[in-house]
């Protein structure tokens, strides 16, 4: 183990000085002290071996980094190449392989301009890797950095990197990372007819799990097509547990630029479903809401096309509303529940002759009863209310398939 891993440090090393990239120090000092948090790409001498003499495929985005001791860090892909890792190809999910997309966008399959990788876009024409995409493979590696809510689609896209994979008897590597939002498990449980690319499964909002624990409830409950299993392996994260609060080291997609956002996304990202902005478009996405007809006059935004919000909502309109960047982190970072109330505020403000709900909110809620619930008055605990029965039964299955530690 030791000469391998003087042979992995001096390639790392040639290749950082080569072609200009971070350089990487000592691997078994990229774990740090035992109350850091590692993730499982960091641990690549755990996982090495299982792609040794393998047709590599890896799905990924601009995510998958991996830490230097100096604190840099050099993405996976360009670490495994470095190891002559025989990559075939990348998989890119929603917001493409460098994560600079719009929400929605779709993207293209392509070449990477600096490993000249195939990209295979999932969220283009199709987002189940095709049987001529697997053909030339040995195994599939998963890592992208989740936020832990239903409707973030780098879940949707795992599904169906795994229900492909087990179809042509493919494993699947998951390189685990922690989920932020993880001390959490609320909301309404999903109803099979608003299944959609926003919400696949029968889990709450926010489902408190690793994407590695999630890949294992997908296949433990037959998800997949036609029952099909996966054979799954995966790496966990050292260090960590559903108590500790884990910053992220790049923003997981182009609106979800710091932790405030990503903290108070699984609240905001209803308002995706009516006509109020969440910001995007602004230097403050999911940090702030409001539309043009918003009566309080305190707060004020003007939405412009930018990258990752090429077409916002409100584009070029003066819209006010409500600013929540000045939100104590500790008071985020203790955030426990979804919280209905900024939809229920921005509803009381509606414009009475707008409609204030569009056709996607009843996918992001997964039901048709929150709408209903909301026009008919409910209060916030009323509503919480309706689902705890079905959040509760949520609970006893996830425990099933928790890795981490609760507390």
């Amino acid at each position: 183990m030791q000469k391998l891993l003087a042979t992995i440090l001096f390639t790392l090393h040639f290749f950082s000085c080569s072609a200009g990239k971070i350089s990487v120090n000592e691997i078994n000092e990229l774990l740090f002290d035992n109350n850091e948090i590692i993730t499982g790409a960091e641990q690549i001498e755990r996982y090495l071996p299982l792609l040794e003499g393998k047709r590599v495929a890896i799905a990924t985005n601009h995510t998958a980094l991996v830490r230097t001791k100096n604190g840099a860090y050099v993405h996976l892909v360009d670490t495994l190449l470095a190891l002559n890792v025989d990559i075939k190809k990348i998989f890119s999910p929603e917001h493409g392989f460098r994560g600079k997309a719009d929400a929605g966008e779709r993207v293209y399959h392509s070449v990477d301009e600096e490993t000249g990788l195939a990209i295979v876009s999932l969220y283009g024409s199709y987002r189940k890797p095709a049987d001529q995409d697997l053909k030339d493979l040995d195994i599939i590696v998963f890592d992208m950095q989740d936020v832990g809510a239903r409707f973030y689609t780098y879940i949707s896209t795992m599904h169906y990197v795994m229900e492909a994979a087990a179809e042509n008897n493919i494993p699947v590597l998951i390189l685990d990372r922690p989920n932020p939002n993880g001390h959490i498990v609320d909301g309404p449980i999903l109803q099979e007819e608003f299944k959609s690319f926003v919400g696949m499964h029968p889990v709450p909002v926010l489902h408190g799990m690793t994407i590695a624990e999630y890949a294992l409830m997908i296949n433990g409950e037959g998800w997949l097509k036609d029952g099909v299993e996966c054979e799954l392996k995966y790496i966990t994260c050292k260090g960590y547990n559903k108590s500790k609060r884990y910053a992220l080291p790049v923003r997981p997609s182009p609106n979800l630029p710091n932790m405030t956002s990503v903290y108070l996304y699984p609240s905001l990202c209803y308002f995706e479903g009516t006509l109020v902005s969440v910001g995007r478009g602004t230097d403050k996405p999911f940090q702030i809401f409001g539309f043009p007809e918003y009566p309080d006059k305190d707060f004020s935004f003007t939405p412009e096309s930018m990258t990752g919000a090429t077409n916002p909502p409100h584009k070029g309109k003066k819209c006010y509303g409500v600013d929540l960047t000045k939100m104590d982190m500790n008071e985020l970072q203790n955030i426990n529940k979804l919280d209905l109330s900024y939809l229920i505020h921005a509803y009381k403000k509606r414009p009475k002759d707008i409609p204030f709900f569009n056709n996607f909110f009843n996918l992001l809620a997964g039901n048709n009863e929150l709408q209903k619930q909301i026009k008919a008055g409910l209060n916030e605990e009323e509503i919480r209310f309706s689902w705890q029965s079905d959040l509760n039964n949520f609970k006893e299955l996830r425990s099933r398939y928790l890795i981490y530690p609760q507390f």
